[in-house]
């Protein structure tokens, strides 16, 4: 078996063809960095979401651009993150739905089981066959000088990579968050999975622990629990996905516990022993203490900035090891010529979100742009089945902000193609300004909400409101109709004793 290059590489396992064709894309190991342009017109550092995009688009635009990356191409969203992820889960979703089959008059012959491993090397196909899109030859071919190595900042004008020195008139910091390290005493020594090292495992841990109910934590306990897991779900918060409308929080805490996740609240982890292969965690509770045994602890509890061995002291860049690099509502740091995009700046760290930050920079660093980062309509999916999908407001911050707002709410039990597919499980709540009818904001909870937030989102860019989406054709039967009926159930609402008596006036000279 041939070595890996880097020690990030050396993570990937198993080193397979398929993790041999990921690392030959993103980090090839016979790379030579070019020789640097006397200066650059910009200086990207982080080669995931946020810095491809910024390359790529700044070059295609002409610049002269630097590209700088120390592991590998394609961040957290290619390598352990968004892609491994929805793969997992899609096969997670095929074990549930085969279980399921025989309430659709599908009988299966036998007893089930699961592949893990066959399961886990269809993740490292797909994530290889998708490189090449962020691949260090694909990025040459756009003209970008890819360096690979430790961005480290001498000036608010250069950058060290290694022995080489790079010059900017304009510099992008891109270089991401990572998993957050819980200060629980034995923790280290006992090991523990995070989202960058679980896409690793080629045995199904027959006890996982998952530390932690957020998107990442819900998503991977309902994915493992289907393959064949005993998990048990670790949070201290009062719901789960803590950031989410109360009632879909419910919605996916009922779903955890119908696949067989445990779910437990009521305690605090003290302590984590290994003993021989098992890793013990001491639980305090109330009254009691008490010693639980799991073959692997997943970590989920949310992510730091990358801003460690950059010396952005250097530069002149204000930071915070908790919110990671200071920027203003443009993108820019107290630098003036150095701009910040993705996880390393901002709260929502989504890959969607990156993308369009990235675009922003493109702007505002090389051309004179005055795009906010505040103007974005940014909506959000949690993956588990159902999904979570949220965009805009919750009703506590417009009321924050003094706007009157009411909610319009539907059932996936009104809508047909859910009740067809046996989706009842979920509802759509859309939060307009009163009178106007203006979309502020909407959860959606639903096995595709991913995927029809997005209505919502154009129309609130576009300035569509809930009442005009009302008149809107949709195909019946399919699950986005929820968002007509939110529209007709919305118009209905107009209807004022007023309008009635006048309806009654016209129904009756009609006659």
């Amino acid at each position: 078996m041939d070595n890996p290059a880097t020690d990030l590489i050396s993570a990937l396992k198993p080193f397979d063809q398929h993790n041999r064709e990921l690392a030959a894309n993103v980090h090839p190991s016979d790379w030579q960095n070019p020789e640097p342009k006397p200066r650059y017109d910009l200086v990207v550092i982080g080669a995931g979401t946020a810095g491809l995009v910024t390359a790529a688009g700044a070059a295609g635009l002409g610049a002269s651009v630097a590209l700088i990356e120390k592991d590998l191409m394609g961040g957290d969203c290619l390598n352990v993150g968004c892609v491994p992820s929805k793969a997992l889960i899609r096969a997670a979703r095929v074990c549930a739905e085969v279980r399921r089959s025989g309430a659709y008059g599908v009988l299966l012959n036998g007893p089930i089981s699961t592949d893990f491993p066959a399961i886990m090397e269809r993740m490292r196909k797909l994530r290889a066959g998708i490189s090449h899109h962020d691949s260090a030859r694909r990025f040459q071919g756009l003209n970008v000088d890819l360096f690979f190595g430790q961005g480290v900042f001498n000036s608010g004008t250069g950058i060290n990579v290694g022995t080489q020195q790079l010059r900017f008139a304009k510099a992008v910091i891109a270089t991401g968050a990572r998993a957050v390290e819980l200060p629980i005493p034995g923790i280290r020594d006992a090991g523990y999975l995070t989202n960058e090292t679980i896409f690793s495992l080629t045995t199904l841990p027959p006890r996982l622990a998952v530390i932690g109910a957020g998107p990442i934590g819900c998503e991977l306990a309902q994915a493992f629990a289907r393959f064949g897991s005993k998990v048990t779900l670790f949070e201290q918060q009062k719901q789960l996905l803590v950031r989410e409308d109360r009632d879909a929080a419910a919605v996916i805490e009922r779903a955890l516990l119908n696949d067989g996740v445990q779910i437990n609240r009521d305690c605090r982890i003290t302590n984590i022993a290994r003993q021989g292969s098992e890793k013990l965690l001491t639980l305090e509770g109330s009254d009691s203490s008490t010693i639980q045994a799991f073959d692997e602890i997943l970590i989920a509890v949310g992510r730091a900035p990358n801003i460690e061995h950059l010396n952005l002291e250097a530069a002149g860049v204000r930071y915070d090891a908790r919110s990671g690099v200071h920027v203003d509502d443009h993108l820019r740091t107290t630098n003036r010529r150095i701009f910040a995009a993705g996880d390393i700046c901002f709260p929502s760290k989504f890959t969607h979100t990156a993308d369009a930050m990235a675009r922003i920079v493109i702007q505002n660093a090389l051309f004179f742009g005055r795009k906010k980062v505040s103007a974005l309509t940014i909506p959000w999916c949690t993956y588990t089945e159902p999904e979570i999908a949220h965009v805009g407001l919750y009703p506590a911050e417009a009321e924050a902000k003094g706007i009157a707002m009411e909610t319009i709410m539907v059932g996936l039990e009104e809508v047909d193609r859910a009740v067809l597919d046996a989706q009842t499980e979920g509802f759509l709540k859309v939060h307009v300004q009163k009178k106007t009818g203006r979309i502020l904001g909407a959860t959606l909870v639903a096995n595709h909400a991913g995927d029809i937030i997005s209505e919502l989102t154009v129309a609130m860019c576009a300035g569509v409101s809930l009442g005009k989406i009302g008149s809107v054709i949709h195909p019946y039967p399919t699950q986005a109709e929820v968002i007509k009926r939110a529209g007709d159930k919305f118009n209905r609402t107009r209807l004022t004793p007023r309008a009635k008596k006048l309806l009654a006036l016209l129904l009756k000279l009609n006659r």
